[in-house]
């Protein structure tokens, strides 16, 4: 019996060794990892921030261009980190013509960018550069995340230029508890930070998210990679998905202060009482159509964060679809690619006053999503 252990354990070692080995190989041999696969074209650059254009070609179905609002904290091509995981990709497929914020890496000197420059200005310009590029009064627009955040800010104080918003795990609400980001936040001096750092360096951010959950975040995904680090396909996607981890740009001072005080600290948007340049945000002018998605699994932003914006617009046509995944699931997990993405595609034709296929449009119905129509 002894004898059988050994000989068993002896050739488990060496299985392990082997593919150890191979997984040397694999990374050796890679040699770049590309992020970003769609095709793209640059038609608009202000300071550090461009726009990027995703022409669907001749599927074209959706009237009214969309424009893609990611965070500044990350990095906008988690959406088309691979070509069987691309929110765009899909959402090209379908006919949408794309238009994607990027919002570049903030340097010493743009420690004094302010919410009011990102939204009133770089925000509204790349909105009237789209407008009049297509030829249309108004856009749709797709905010993820803080993106979503300033997205829904925007669509308060300039309505007129907003066809649809669809937000995408977008806080609304920041007094909700059950989120460690929420519970940290007001013990985080950003007076301090910002007067001492400047610009909020993305690595001192990005390791706040990782410790939010260090066994899966730090632990658990690198001792899975031992599974299938012999695949070379499967260490190629691992590494893009930390290329994209790592890939935190700094955050301008001002910015940051405004955002923690203001937003998480004081909840000021929830209860009206959030200014920008001096305006008061309204999140009842809000009156376009709405549609707003989130995760339920989501450890950054809680769905109670995320929800209460159907409550808190003025618009009589809200859907409100929770998911069953987490913050990066929404742009990455199989249920994004085969059932988000039609499902959006196919609101925003419809609300543009395109022309849905029926065959599609059954397949991306939902039966779990509430949608709120207002009487007034």
């Amino acid at each position: 019996m002894g004898e059988n252990v050994m000989e068993t354990m002896i050739k488990e070692t060496a299985k392990v060794q082997q593919k150890l080995l191979k997984g040397f190989e694999n990374l050796i041999n890679i040699k770049d990892v590309e992020t970003g696969i769609t095709p793209k074209e640059l038609v608009y650059q202000e300071d550090k921030v461009q726009l990027f254009h995703y022409d669907p070609g001749s599927k074209k179905a959706c009237p009214v261009p969309l424009l893609v609002v990611y965070a500044l904290v990350n990095r906008q091509y988690m959406m088309d980190i691979q070509d069987d995981l691309s929110l765009f990709r899909k959402l090209l497929e379908r006919g949408l013509d794309l238009y994607v914020v990027d919002w570049g890496y903030p340097t010493k000197i743009d420690k004094y960018l302010t919410m009011e420059d990102y939204i009133l200005g770089y925000m509204d310009n790349i909105m009237d550069f789209v407008r009049e590029k297509t030829r249309n009064e108004k856009v749709n627009i797709l905010g993820i995340c803080q993106g979503g955040t300033f997205s829904i800010i925007y669509s308060a104080i300039f309505p007129q230029k907003v066809n649809t918003l669809v937000t995408m795990v977008a806080p609304v609400d920041f007094d909700s508890g059950d989120a460690l980001l929420n519970v940290w936040a007001p013990f985080i001096d950003a007076d301090l930070m910002v007067d001492v750092l400047g610009n909020i360096p993305g690595e001192l951010l990005n390791l706040g998210f990782l410790w939010l959950k260090p066994f899966q975040l730090i632990i658990d995904k690198y001792v899975g990679l031992l599974d299938r680090i012999d695949d070379p396909v499967a260490t190629k996607n691992f590494l893009r998905m930390e290329k994209w981890i790592f890939d935190s740009p700094d955050q301008p001072g001002e910015t940051f202060r405004k955002y923690v005080k203001e937003l998480f600290q004081e909840n000021r948007l929830c209860k009206g009482q959030f200014e920008l340049g001096g305006k008061l945000v309204e999140l009842k002018k809000i009156t376009m159509p709405v549609l707003n998605m989130f995760g339920e699994l989501d450890h950054l932003v809680s769905p109670k964060c995320s929800r209460p914006l159907s409550e808190l617009v003025g618009s009589k046509d809200v859907t409100t679809i929770p998911y069953p995944v987490g913050h990066i699931g929404m742009y990455v997990s199989s249920r994004a690619q085969k059932e988000m993405a039609p499902t959006v595609a196919n609101w925003l034709i419809e609300k543009s006053g395109g022309v849905v296929k029926k065959s599609r449009q059954k397949k991306s119905v939902r039966k779990k999503g509430t949608q709120r129509k207002s009487k007034n």
